[in-house]
């Protein structure tokens, strides 16, 4: 996509009304020979370069498009509008410095978050929970205060067996964003619960708890546990038994299951990883 366009009345409607509702429209009104306007155009088109197809930069030469010029009001050059939607959403007039034009377009420019949870998002209404999670991993890393990456990222925790984590992230959101979705995930933990609770796995614990140093009850246990979406603690009970005895019929390949199965991006995955290794080799 172009990123610089020069403005005239047969390309206005085109870039001022089509383009700026897929991309931020920075329009510089400017004229030639005229010294403010000379200093600050080279500061405008080096933002634009770094900014790529984020950014389009469209310029008025007021004085070859005075009806353009007359049309937004413009009474001092430069003058830089901030166009999304076919409608001026910021701006200044005058010289201003890169950084500060910078944090300007860094109000409403789109951030790499932003990306990342909209893919997630789309993953996730897929029910493809696994690549959702990756994704609205690396969002909440860099934004770990939004509520709508937070509450996304529980509803994936759930769904990849990390209850007791969606369960602490929950607890962090406030009042006012406890919607709908919000409820649906606590009605997703509750029934997580309820199935950690089932009459086979109780039958085991039980057992286990009569002969701690069964092997063969542990690794029954670990895959029940892993079915009812209980990750980690089927994880800690299948390292235990490989720690006891590293060929015990066929853990090292459930457990190595259980690993690859875990999203990107879970800590899990690289932290039991290590365990296991350390063990092989």
């Amino acid at each position: 996509m172009q990123n610089s366009v020069d403005i005239t009345i047969e390309n206005f409607q085109q870039v001022i009304l089509q383009d700026s509702t897929t991309q931020l429209v920075m329009l510089e009104f400017w004229a030639q020979g005229y010294e403010p306007s000379e200093q600050l155009a080279p500061v405008l088109q080096a933002i634009a370069h770094k900014q790529g197809a984020n950014l389009l930069h469209a310029r008025v030469d007021c004085q070859a498009q005075p009806d353009i010029t007359a049309q937004f009001g413009v009474q001092n050059l430069p003058t830089v509008m901030l166009i999304k939607d076919g409608q001026p959403i910021d701006g200044f007039a005058g010289v201003e410095s890169e950084a500060n034009i910078q944090a300007m377009l860094d109000k409403h420019l789109p951030k790499p978050q932003d990306e990342l949870f909209a893919q997630a998002k789309a993953m996730a209404e897929q029910a493809n929970y696994q690549e959702a999670y990756t994704l609205v991993k690396e969002a909440s890393d860099l934004d770990a205060n939004r509520a709508d990456i937070k509450l996304l990222l529980a509803d994936c925790q759930v769904e990849v067996g990390q209850v007791n984590q969606a369960k602490a992230l929950l607890a962090t959101i406030g009042l006012v964003d406890q919607d709908g979705y919000y409820r649906t995930i606590l009605g997703k933990i509750e029934l997580a619960e309820q199935a950690a609770e089932s009459p086979e796995i109780i039958a085991l614990q039980q057992a286990l708890e009569s002969d701690p140093e069964n092997l063969d009850l542990k690794v029954k246990l670990a895959v029940q546990l892993r079915q009812a979406n209980q990750i980690e603690e089927a994880l800690s009970l299948m390292h235990s038994v490989l720690l006891k005895d590293l060929n015990f019929q066929d853990a090292k390949k459930l457990m190595l299951d259980m690993i690859n199965a875990l999203p990107d991006g879970e800590p899990l995955k690289s932290q039991y990883r290590r365990k296991v290794y350390s063990l092989l080799y």
